[in-house]
């Protein structure tokens, strides 16, 4: 029987889904999260368990076409949870049970890192993932155990932070995913509150929207919309006041992470089954 590809829609552009996209190393680890460069090179972060798995590439690197080009980091990452390419290029990946940020250059080499290795609480707990402000802000969602937002200069001096166990305006329960808009607005995921809330760079409350079930994973586009993952599974799109503009179900299990193109394309960095689905836009209805 002939394959049948598949199509969703968000909003007014309709997507052929791609699965699975990219080849990966052979014994690679479960895939987890996913990024790319300003050069189209695509990051795909895999997870394994330092105690019983064998020591795996943490990092592959793909071309925009799916090719293998490198995989590195094996014995450096103990569980790899999200990455994100910083605007200058540097691959910032969280380092969850080790309560670390690393940051490596594209090759893999380590150049530094957020907070300290193996420290809990110094000063992350756990920490979940990590994103950009327009200035070169530094945020960090402290995820798991310390339910906090905390912020870095460009240059990593703390700039303090904020959030708290709870449900209320400004607390969180699993801070899961965070991303930056232009203007400055800080998303984040609040995962067992099934909602997304909206700060100001400095983290003075906005708005909240919720409804969405295990809300995963966030990333926005230049003109600041923001698309959400959940594990109903599906994949919404909002404005940034929270008004719904589209919604599709382009995987089986949830997408853990993503990442969003220049272009339009998104990559879902899914866990069960392990693998990157791709979605190519084909078609955008005219004005």
């Amino acid at each position: 029987m002939a394959r049948q590809d598949l199509f969703v829609r968000l909003d007014a552009t309709l997507y052929r889904v791609e699965r699975p996209w990219g080849r990966l190393p052979d014994g690679a680890g479960r895939v987890t999260d996913v990024s790319a460069d300003a050069e189209g090179r695509v990051y795909v972060l895999l997870r394994s368990d330092p105690y019983v798995d064998a020591a795996t590439p943490a990092v592959a690197v793909l071309s925009s076409e799916g090719a293998l080009l490198a995989a590195w980091g094996a014995g450096a990452v103990a569980d790899g949870h999200m990455l994100t390419v910083s605007p200058d290029g540097r691959v910032f990946v969280v380092d969850r049970d080790a309560h670390e940020i690393i940051i490596f250059d594209r090759e893999g080499t380590r150049l530094g890192g957020l907070g300290t290795r193996h420290g809990p609480g110094e000063p992350f707990n756990a920490p979940s993932d990590v994103a950009f402000g327009p200035d070169g802000t530094i945020y960090v969602a402290d995820g798991y155990a310390a339910t906090r937002i905390h912020r870095f200069s460009p240059e990593g001096v703390p700039l303090g932070g904020w959030g708290e166990p709870g449900a209320m305006d400004g607390q969180f329960t699993t801070p899961h995913a965070i991303w930056v808009l232009p203007d400055g607005t800080v998303a984040v995921t609040d995962r067992e509150n099934d909602r997304l809330q909206l700060f100001t760079a400095e983290g003075h409350f906005l708005r909240a929207f919720g409804s969405i079930p295990r809300v995963m994973n966030v990333v926005g586009d230049a003109e600041g919309r923001l698309y959400v993952t959940d594990q109903i599974p599906r994949l919404s799109m909002y404005e940034a006041t929270g008004k719904l503009l589209g919604r599709c179900r382009p995987v089986l299990n949830g997408a853990h992470g993503m990442w969003r193109s220049p272009t339009g394309m998104f990559y879902l960095a899914e866990g069960n089954p392990s693998r990157v689905t791709r979605l190519v836009p084909v078609e955008a209805a005219k004005a």
